[in-house]
């Protein structure tokens, strides 16, 4: 989208986590803040104080509608940040909470939002050590905006990288896809509840502990949110330089969920997960992860969905009528406010 005199705008494209936000970070972002930290390009920047290794990552929510079934914007904002420290290989230690308030909004729901962020957090023995509000007149008293920043001290045997990915790795997800992005929308639809599909939206802190006998081997963690599934393993399989195949047979889809997405012509691949880890390992280690994760409530259906392959960068789906698909980042679609 232009105005009249062809100067370029943001649209909502450029926050849907695919192409054009893509375009938008190293077009415009990166040549003005690139330094050695920021383009290592991982969920978390990794920094060293003295001898302990830390983790650094940063997140802004603005989901519409602020409370969807599973959870609510402000369980999502402490979710958010401690997953992306999690996929990183880092325990997270302190938390930041910042909220841009509108004009308008009920004093009761944001009691509510809250209350969720502190019991989550409480739950995670995580402590929010600071923060900020700030007020503005949006127009609309429910475009609450909130802000966590986290840090996280990085495992000692953990080293996850594109890089070390190689041809007859394991693509392993810790469960389901498409749960959160399915339950954004069919909220905004306005259905019934007993046909809404509930968001995943789930700290993943379990994996630390869980996959600890397999840490040093595993090769990757990214969990799929903007862009889902899809986008996410586009992105690894460029930085690998290496092609990935995902079995469509092997993808676990919830029937409300495959219902929403049909019934608004969205593909599942690109709708964000929430509580989801996309695992890369060796193929020999591969039955063991998927063993030790599901011991744990959160993983019990995790499975291998993929494999990776020589190549260049490429994303392939094995339809379960066996023909081959191309997959690309998410481009162009109007999904704002996922997340």
């Amino acid at each position: 989208m232009e105005h009249s005199n062809h100067e370029a705008v943001i649209v909502s494209s450029h926050g849907d986590g695919g192409l054009m936000t893509q375009q938008l970070l190293q077009e415009l972002f990166m040549p003005f803040f690139n330094n050695d930290w920021l383009a290592q390009a991982d969920d978390a920047a990794f920094l060293q104080h003295r001898d302990e290794a830390l983790a650094f990552s940063t997140d802004s929510f603005v989901v519409s509608p602020l409370f969807f079934p599973g959870g609510d914007i402000g369980k999502l904002a402490v979710c958010g940040t401690v997953n992306d420290l999690v996929v990183s290989g880092a325990k997270p230690l302190w938390l930041s909470a910042a909220f841009i308030l509108p004009e308008g909004l009920s004093i009761k729901r944001l009691t509510r939002i809250v209350r969720s962020m502190a019991e989550t957090a409480r739950l995670l023995e995580l402590p929010i050590v600071t923060g900020d509000t700030k007020v503005a007149n949006t127009g609309d008293p429910e475009n609450l905006f909130i802000n966590t920043t986290g840090i996280g001290a990085v495992h000692p045997r953990t080293y996850l990288n594109a890089s070390r990915l190689e041809a007859g790795d394991a693509i392993i997800i810790t469960g389901t896809i498409a749960d959160h992005g399915a339950a954004i929308l069919a909220s905004r639809l306005g259905l019934d509840v007993e046909e809404l599909p509930a968001s995943d939206c789930a700290p993943l802190c379990y994996l630390l502990d869980t996959l600890e006998p397999f840490l040093p081997r595993i090769k990757m963690m990214r969990d799929p949110t903007r862009g889902g599934v899809a986008t996410t393993l586009k992105e690894i399989a460029l930085a690998a330089g290496l092609d990935l195949v995902l079995e469509e047979t092997a993808l676990k889809i919830n029937p409300r969920v495959q219902a929403i997405a049909e019934s608004l012509g969205v593909d599942p691949l690109y709708l964000a997960s929430e509580g989801r880890a996309l695992i890369i390992t060796s193929q020999e280690d591969a039955a063991g992860v998927i063993e030790a994760l599901r011991l744990h409530p959160q993983g019990k259906e995790s499975a291998i969905i993929g494999s990776v392959r020589p190549g260049k960068g490429n994303l392939c789906l094995k339809t379960n009528l066996g023909g081959t698909r191309m997959l690309q980042m998410l481009s162009g679609t109007p999904l704002p406010r996922i997340c």
